[in-house]
């Protein structure tokens, strides 16, 4: 059930991570080198280790002692950086220009970075994928043509027979049917469109003006075309919206009827996001009247017939997401809620972020440096973050209480080696505090998020966030929950 408990989200109202990892990206360190990638990545393709035949991770360990989920098959994830306009509320690490030559530059030295992968793995197969995604920026601003050349490359060096979902976000506003059928040509299966909100003051004041009538093509387009799931983003708190006007964009969203909605609260943080220094707070909506916005949001997609999956996003009842809610095999990664996330996943492009074993790595954030170390034939890691045990234990109950909204302690205790009430004592007599608020509910031997405090589950993961709780005001660097 979808229970929209007002008084209790105004009471709870707090900044949380949204914990796409554990520990999160602002964690990551610069001890992690290159040296350091290219040993892990060694350890967990070169056939040192165990690889799980049916694609189900096995606990492994590796000469620094620590346990790694390792797969055959692998999620990639393709950073393109590239957007034509600036959307002055995006927090997303672009690249804005008109000159095309900058994309065909970028895609050369895209494949130099994933042949340099494959050569430095050693493997004598290709790996396969399951899974891969192209976020951005807009990916959607290259062309089908070099949408093609990306995917040779990638066929080139991967196995991608078994590949379950291949997605990209997509810029409606340089996208047609014709564009849609390339991709479903190329093998793409999901796509997922920017659209933020119908009202033509909130989109002029954000610079991101786009008609119901090109969303409704692409979104036609990909269900004409076969594609298994749609998705659209829409932003609330944006500069001018009211009740009435955001309630008009969910009517026309709910006409489009997209497998996915992910609804997502705008974080106002001009001090690190430049561009959202062109918004004026003034023209921002009150708590007050975000909160009315949320609300009659959730209950009209409640009424259409989507499920809330967590957090901030929806599904219709057979859409993946929603049968894996169901069936307790949700999980979270980078992309937010998925069904693919215990894999490794290689990471491409500047400023991606991957995963590998027990470890995260993320790729250095400008072009210039990112350029200069392919040239050298050097892999272009910026930071990461090998996972102590502490983190591996904590990282399994954060994504527990993110996507199945329970944890058994016995569980826990048998998959580690410990005592739950012992070694969490002091997460315990918080989410006591947590039961009185009703936002859990608690047994001798489990608890389970309520249905009233699942659109406040950040505040349940961050009670084992040891990071935060080490130094209580760190939290406020992350965005509010609501």
């Amino acid at each position: 059930m979808i229970v929209f408990d007002r008084e209790l989200i105004e009471k709870c109202q707090t900044n949380a991570p949204r914990y796409t990892s554990y520990p999160t990206a602002d964690r990551f360190s610069l001890d992690y080198s290159r040296e350091v990638h290219l040993g892990r990545l060694n350890s967990l393709f070169s056939g040192e280790l165990v690889h799980a035949d049916d694609n189900k991770s096995k606990a492994v360990n590796n000469n620094d002692g620590l346990v790694n989920n390792t797969n055959e098959a692998v999620s990639l994830y393709i950073h393109i950086p590239f957007c034509n306009t600036l959307c002055l509320y995006c927090a997303c690490n672009k690249i804005i220009t008109n000159d095309r030559t900058n994309i065909a530059t970028y895609l050369t030295y895209l494949e130099k970075e994933i042949e340099l992968y494959t050569q430095l793995i050693n493997n004598s197969k290709k790996l396969k994928v399951i899974q891969l995604h192209f976020g951005g920026g807009s990916p959607s601003w290259m062309t089908i043509a070099e949408v093609k050349q990306i995917m040779q490359v990638i066929g080139k060096y991967f196995d991608m027979s078994i590949a379950q979902e291949i997605a990209m976000e997509i810029d409606p506003r340089h996208s047609n049917s014709d564009y849609i059928a390339g991709l479903r040509e190329n093998g793409f299966n999901r796509v997922s469109i920017g659209l933020q909100d119908f009202d033509y003051k909130v989109q002029k004041t954000v610079n991101r003006v786009q008609s119901f009538e090109c969303c409704k093509n692409i979104l036609d387009a990909a269900k004409a075309f076969g594609f298994s799931s749609t998705n659209v983003d829409l932003i609330y708190g944006l500069p001018f919206q009211n009740l009435e006007s955001f309630s008009t964009t969910i009517d026309k969203v709910l006409e489009l009827a997209p497998a996915r909605i992910a609804l997502f609260n705008y974080a106002h943080i001009p001090s690190i996001f430049m561009p959202q220094s062109r918004i004026k707070e003034s023209d921002l909506p009150s708590s007050m009247v975000k909160l009315d916005i949320l609300q009659m949001s959730v209950e009209k997609l409640g009424r259409f017939g989507y499920k809330f999956i967590g957090m901030d996003h929806f599904a219709l009842p057979d859409d993946e997401l929603a049968v894996a809610l169901d069936d307790g095999s949700l999980q979270r990664n980078f992309q937010g809620y998925s069904t693919f996330a215990d894999t490794n996943m290689l990471s491409f492009g500047v400023s991606s972020i991957g995963f590998l074993g027990n470890s995260y790595y993320q790729n250095v954030k400008d072009l210039q440096s990112y350029y200069a170390m392919l040239d050298k034939d050097l892999l272009p890691i910026m930071r990461g973050i090998i996972l102590s045990q502490d983190d591996l234990i904590r990282k399994h109950i954060i994504s527990q209480i993110m996507c199945q909204y329970s944890l058994t302690y016995a569980d826990i205790e048998q998959k580690f080696k410990l005592s739950f009430s012992d070694y969490f004592n002091v997460e315990l007599q918080m989410l006591n505090d947590l039961a009185e608020l009703g936002l859990v509910e608690m047994v001798s031997d489990r608890f389970s998020v309520t249905d009233k405090g699942r659109f406040l589950i950040r505040n349940v993961a961050v009670i084992f966030d040891k990071y935060i709780q080490l130094s209580k005001n760190s939290s406020k660097s992350y965005s509010k929950v609501i």
